[in-house]
Formats: C-alpha cells, structure tokens, sequence
C-alpha cells in the first residue's frame, strides 16, 4: 500500500508543474534542424522556425521548474507563449498557464531535443523545411522535424561566468632532490 502510494505521489509531481519550486529562467535559441533557421513567436501570435541567428524575434525565454524537465517557452520580444492547440496548431498565447503551453525537454541520442506537449502526448513541436509549423498529430519523437538544438543568441557574451583564475605554482619548477632526480634518470634511460 505504501510503494503504490509513493508511486502516486511521483507521478503528480512529475505530471504538474507546482508553484512551489523555485523556477529558472534561462535565454536562448531554439534551432530548427530541418529549417536550418531558429524557432520564433511573432506578434500576429504566429510561430514559425524562420527566425536568423542572433534576431529579436528568435530569443526565446524558457521557464523550468527546479523538478522534472517541463518548459514553457516565451518570445523575448513579444511576450507570447508557445502553445499547442486541440488541433496540434502552434500558436502564440499572452498568458501561458495551461498545460497547452507546457512541453517535455527529451534529450534524445544524437544530442537534439524533442519538445513534446503535456497536454497532448506524443504530439511534438516540429517544423517543415520551409519553416512552417507542422501538424502536431502527425510528429514523431524520431522525426527529423521536431528535432531542436538550444543555441546562445549571437552576441550573447559568456562573460556573466568568470574567467579561470591563473594561480602561480605552489611547486617549485624542479620538483626532484638530487637524490630522486639522479634515480630519476637512471629509471628513465640515463636521460
């Protein structure tokens, strides 16, 4: 009784995204590997994956909660969140609190990811070459066209991280005695 009960509990936790988490907010891009361009929320609520490295409309701010790999993805510019319609339509939505605008991070073996919807599983986020939206009921995790790579903006500096400090030796440069470096030698080749 206890184990189904953990059980339950896990499986809650993992399906909703609780407001008690601490959230993060992390800025990148979202590149499209059939489009060949990066995914972006436009201001007539329209997505697409046309956006160029490093444009306004491509920046894209994805919110996760410190559990589970849950993302809502908003555009910097516009401020619209990517959701998924019951007709497997992406569409840009100002408010995104519904599971519609929520979609699973899922790493896959060739190091893309795949966005899948929570709400509508085993419908993914995916692109056509030309960089318009594909039907969501059609997608597949394998498919080439919902297969994304997190980028950095173009211009985004990694100078919020600091530098390596250079620290001096501690060791001298000639760390052997006469009395190691002589055995040294000898087990080396008499160099």
């Amino acid at each position: 009784m206890r184990l189904r009960t953990s059980r339950l509990a896990v499986r809650s936790q993992s399906r909703l995204s609780d407001r008690t988490s601490r959230r993060l907010t992390r800025t990148y891009q979202l590149y499209s590997r059939t489009s060949g361009k990066h995914v972006q929320v436009l201001a007539n609520k329209r997505v697409n994956a046309n956006g160029d490295d490093g444009a306004v409309h491509a920046k894209l701010e994805v919110e996760t909660d410190s559990f589970g790999s849950r993302v809502r993805i908003r555009g910097v510019k516009t401020g619209y969140y990517i959701c998924m319609n019951k007709r497997g339509k992406l569409i840009g939505k100002r408010k995104g609190r519904g599971k519609d605008c929520i979609f699973t991070e899922i790493v896959l073996e060739n190091n893309y990811t795949a966005l899948q919807n929570a709400k509508y599983e085993g419908w993914y986020m995916a692109f056509t070459r030309k960089g318009r939206p594909r039907k969501a009921s059609k997608t597949k995790q394998h498919q080439r066209e919902a297969h994304f790579m997190k980028r950095l903006p173009r211009g985004h500096l990694l100078t919020e991280r600091r530098p390596f400090d250079v620290l001096p030796l501690a060791v001298p440069v000639h760390p052997f005695s006469k009395r190691t470096k002589h055995s040294h030698q000898q087990r080396s080749g008499g160099r």
